[in-house]
């Protein structure tokens, strides 16, 4: 168990020596951009917009963010998409639907030393432990992960915790929760600061009504939670353009959070090409691999997603 800024900024010094020197140091001494196989460079806020066959290899074309009228490109060899479960470039080659399931889940954190202060109990309940709640048609969880510039100092980290409700697609309340404030309605995910306040009052008073007090206490001491629209998708292939390009992650499939899988899945495609550039896998084998862990991991999340919202149990 971990935080994403955690991971991103230990992965990008890695990588290219970029993000935060107070999260790690340098693994190894190098110039920015430098790796002993070459040169890495990380390009943020770049959209996508197309992939194109060009000599032996692939033209990819992209603008920044704020400029969609700037098409830049880059040349290359191989093309690794792994931007995600709505992934633009697998669905130049492979449209895939992303599936709303029926339900959400509400995401926060707080302050270790403040829960430990405030409400004692609650801090009993959560620390050091792996804690569940179930009832009908709901479910909640909390686990402690890294504090701030990724501390694991007791009492700076965090206390985070998950909550699945559910919401029918396109009903009054789902779009009413996923309405922000600026009016916007988002589809998969409600970002922190962007709840609006009587939404967030709303889940409040229902978490004092439903759930035990030491959850209502982790939950009504939230300051920026966040939404994330739970859904379903997966791939029928992953190797495109004669195998120029990639899909992998949750490019390849979109695990429900329950699986507590989709960091794994990313880092295990990863293993595996590495045992494909040494010669010791095919791309074949590569492939079967990929896409029958993601169908296996897929099942295993619907199954458990559905038995905990809507009683539906996979033996029944």
């Amino acid at each position: 168990m971990t935080s994403w800024d955690l991971l991103y900024n230990v992965l990008r010094a890695n990588f290219d020596g970029g993000g935060s020197r107070e999260y790690c140091p340098l693994p190894f001494a190098r110039e920015e951009g430098q790796t002993a196989e070459g040169e890495a460079r990380y390009e943020v806020d770049r959209i996508v917009v197309g992939v194109e066959r060009h000599g032996d290899g692939m033209q990819v074309k992209f603008h920044k963010h704020d400029d969609h009228d700037t098409i830049q490109s880059v040349h290359a060899d191989l093309v690794i998409a792994a931007d995600g479960a709505s992934s633009s470039v697998r669905d130049l080659y492979e449209p895939t639907e992303r599936k709303y399931a029926g339900y959400v889940a509400w995401r926060g954190t707080v302050n270790e030393r403040l829960l430990s202060e405030q409400h004692p109990s609650a801090a009993e309940a959560f620390v050091e432990k792996f804690t569940f709640f179930h009832a009908a048609n709901l479910q909640i969880l909390s686990y402690v992960i890294p504090g701030a510039k990724g501390t694991l100092k007791q009492g700076e980290r965090l206390v985070n915790w998950v909550w699945y409700c559910n919401y029918a697609a396109g009903s009054e309340q789902w779009r009413d929760l996923m309405t922000d404030v600026n009016g916007k309605l988002n589809t998969t995910t409600l970002h922190a600061g962007k709840m609006r306040p009587e939404v967030w009052q709303q889940q409040k008073d229902y978490a004092r009504r439903v759930l035990p007090p030491q959850f209502a206490d982790l939950v009504c001491e939230t300051k920026e939670p966040f939404v994330q629209a739970i859904t379903d998708s997966i791939s029928n292939e992953n190797i495109f353009a004669d195998g120029k390009v990639l899909a992998v992650g949750d490019a390849v499939a979109g695990f429900r959070p329950h699986t507590a899988a989709s960091t794994s899945q990313a880092a295990y495609h990863a293993l595996l090409l590495e045992k494909v550039f040494k010669n010791d896998m095919s791309w074949g084998e590569w492939q079967d691999e990929v896409l029958n862990y993601a169908r296996r991991m897929q099942k295993s999340g619907v199954e458990m997603g559905d038995r905990s919202q809507f009683g539906k149990h996979p033996l029944a």
